[in-house]
């Protein structure tokens, strides 16, 4: 099957495979063929059914948990779904207007506008709610490499906010004091006055495009000296809110300790940068999908997320909803983009 396996399915294909995927979000349960038959408006038998639910699975869209069970879809079927079948709905104008008076009334403050949306946001959907932010906006001041010795080179980067991130490389002798003076000075003239996060974007574009002796030359200075740094410099703020949520569904809270795992990492707040970096690049929302979740590969939850800007419309940060791979996608993705445009606004 080609990219676009929706459009190659046949009628009556869809219509069981929705049918399965519309049953496992709203109850959680598996689809029968004599279950389908008795739900849709079908004029086949059970056994037409099952070989059509057979077909499905082969395609890899369905999968049977256990012998002799029904059908639920993979993360690849949920991902069809979603794409290519889901009719996606509009907020009320009294959830619109809840969602604006909740984050107006925190007044300016930026972090209490976005731990207020992290409650709202979880409060809608019934899920986990986060808001992610670098923790300061300061643009670089100064990149520069000095030898410290015969075999090592000390980074050093300097925002306007007087904040000094440094990193020892091992070069291995490679580079002269001249040549490290050199690569200093052609990255404070190509990348200083930019935030950290436009720093780490262009450079990895011009590393991947370089064809220059000066990138060519500093390619390893700059990914162990700048782009493995950077992350921690950025230091996010995290709201979260409504973790205990995602106890109430049966497929994940049967497996405590991937729920402790999973907090661990919600925890561990140098993981979120993965967050600032995936929605940095995004025209909207988006959505991950059980092991196509880029932070919780193996936990079968999903989660729909959606970049907010500033005045300037740069990017700086990103909302979104964490919970179980049967989420109400319908309703959670305009929940998540519409406030997402608000806090952009509140915080203009």
């Amino acid at each position: 099957m080609s990219e676009n396996l929706y459009l190659e399915l046949s009628d009556r294909s869809k219509q069981i495979f929705k049918s399965v995927v519309e049953t496992y979000l709203e109850t959680g349960a598996s689809s029968s063929s004599k279950a389908i038959l008795k739900k849709e408006d079908i004029n086949l038998s059970s056994s037409s059914i099952r070989l059509i639910l057979a077909d499905l699975e082969r395609e890899g869209l369905l999968f049977a948990p256990h012998t002799s069970a029904g059908r639920l879809p993979t993360d690849k079927g949920m991902r069809l779904f979603v794409d290519g079948l889901l009719e996606f709905g509009r907020l009320t104008e009294d959830e619109q207007a809840t969602i604006k008076q909740q984050c107006l009334s925190k007044g300016s403050s930026f972090t209490d506008v976005l731990d207020e949306a992290s409650k709202l946001i979880s409060g809608l959907s019934n899920h986990a709610g986060i808001v992610v932010a670098p923790k300061y906006q300061s643009s670089i001041k100064h990149i520069e490499f000095i030898r410290i010795n015969h075999t090592q080179v000390m980074s050093i980067i300097a925002s306007t906010k007087g904040h000094v991130e440094n990193r020892i490389i091992d070069d291995g002798g490679n580079y002269s004091d001249s040549l490290l003076r050199e690569i200093s000075n052609f990255l404070n003239n190509k990348y200083s006055n930019q935030s950290i996060q436009e720093i780490r974007n262009k450079i990895k574009s011009d590393i991947k495009d370089s064809k220059g002796r000066i990138e060519l030359l500093s390619k390893n200075l700059i990914q162990k000296g700048i782009l493995e740094i950077a992350p921690n410099s950025e230091n996010p703020y995290i709201f979260l809110h409504g973790q205990s949520s995602l106890l109430k569904d049966d497929i994940i809270s049967k497996d405590l300790d991937q729920i402790r795992k999973l907090f661990d990492d919600i925890e561990n707040k140098t993981t979120f940068v993965d967050i600032l970096e995936n929605t940095n690049s995004a025209k909207g929302v988006q959505i991950f999908i059980g092991s196509q979740n880029f932070l919780f590969k193996h936990s079968g939850l999903s989660m729909v997320m959606a970049p907010y800007k500033n005045k300037e419309q740069k990017i700086i940060g990103a909302i979104g909803v964490v919970g179980p791979m049967r989420l109400n996608y319908a309703k959670i993705v305009p929940l998540v983009d519409y406030t997402s445009k608000i806090i952009g606004k509140v915080l203009k």
